[in-house]
């Protein structure tokens, strides 16, 4: 009977129906603008920054000779940032997975989830303010006498790179903490049983088993930190300089909106790529 329903047409023309409004606010929201901006892309840069005819390929070539460096900047950090995420989320996901005290899970859980209470702006200024020249970290090293010159900490990558991580870190935590939740410890008695240690164990049961949720949560993290505007902007100054902080420059004032609707396209391409990567190895991991 369900079999029936399946492919029952009234049931596939009310199912369609109730879909129009999500493809209509899609196709409002998210194609025309993404539309917009790839033939804005192809356009001339007018007075004022504004897009004007003739078509040309201008915007695409600076972007590969000009900016190269700060395309390959922002994908270098948002990769090293999914790897801090990952190296740091992973064992604090397992061990809050396998606490057996229900009352201990909850709350770091909770402290995960904390920091969404509060602003991203908010946090990224409380930042700020610590890694400054008069910030706490340099307060209070001075106050030790470890050092007697503010270190440099603000305007730096480590400070983008600081900032990321901490703003993103649940994005890893989360996903893994659902695979390692369901995560049957039998297999690793087994594999033990079989002569494996704990390494091997690990290699060959715990982590293919477990991958999914890495994958997510690498996505998850990989994907907002490449398009970083906040973070960069406010730690980086024009050291962390990423992207973002580029398309958001060229849409300021007398800026050139053909180029950066060319950069948001071509960050679009990596966020695409990204995706494509995740659909592959989700669908390998389903075979």
């Amino acid at each position: 009977m369900a079999s029936n329903l399946n492919f029952n047409p009234a049931v596939k023309r009310k199912g369609f129906g109730l879909a129009i409004p999500a493809m209509v606010w899609l196709g409002v929201f998210f194609l025309l603008p993404v539309m917009i901006v790839f033939v804005v892309s192809f356009m001339s840069r007018g007075r004022g920054g504004s897009p004007v005819l003739p078509f040309t390929f201008a915007n695409y070539e600076r972007v590969i000779e000009v900016f190269r460096g700060v395309l390959l900047d922002s994908v270098w950090i948002a990769f090293l940032t999914t790897i801090i995420c990952l190296l740091i989320g992973y064992p604090l996901a397992f061990w809050i997975s396998t606490r057996k005290n229900q009352w201990v899970r909850q709350l770091a859980l909770f402290a995960i989830i904390l920091p969404f209470w509060t602003n991203f702006l908010v946090r990224t200024y409380a930042l700020q303010t610590i890694l400054g020249r008069e910030g706490t970290i340099n307060t209070l090293l001075q106050s030790l006498g470890a050092i007697a010159e503010p270190l440099r900490l603000l305007n730096t990558n480590g400070a983008v790179l600081l900032g990321l991580v901490y703003g993103f870190l649940p994005f890893m935590v989360l996903p893994i903490y659902a695979s390692v939740e369901r995560f049957e410890f039998r297999f690793v008695e087994a594999a033990h049983d079989l002569g494996a240690n704990d390494l091997w164990a690990f290699i060959k049961v715990i982590l293919p088993m477990t991958l999914p949720g890495i994958i997510a949560g690498f996505i998850l993290v990989f994907i907002p930190t490449i398009g970083a505007f906040v973070t960069p902007d406010l730690l980086g100054g024009t050291e962390g300089l990423m992207i973002g902080n580029l398309i958001n420059t060229q849409f300021k004032g007398q800026g050139n909106q053909p180029l950066g609707s060319a950069l948001s396209m071509v960050m679009m391409a990596m966020v695409m790529i990204a995706l494509l990567f995740y659909v592959y190895f989700g669908d390998r991991r389903r075979a």
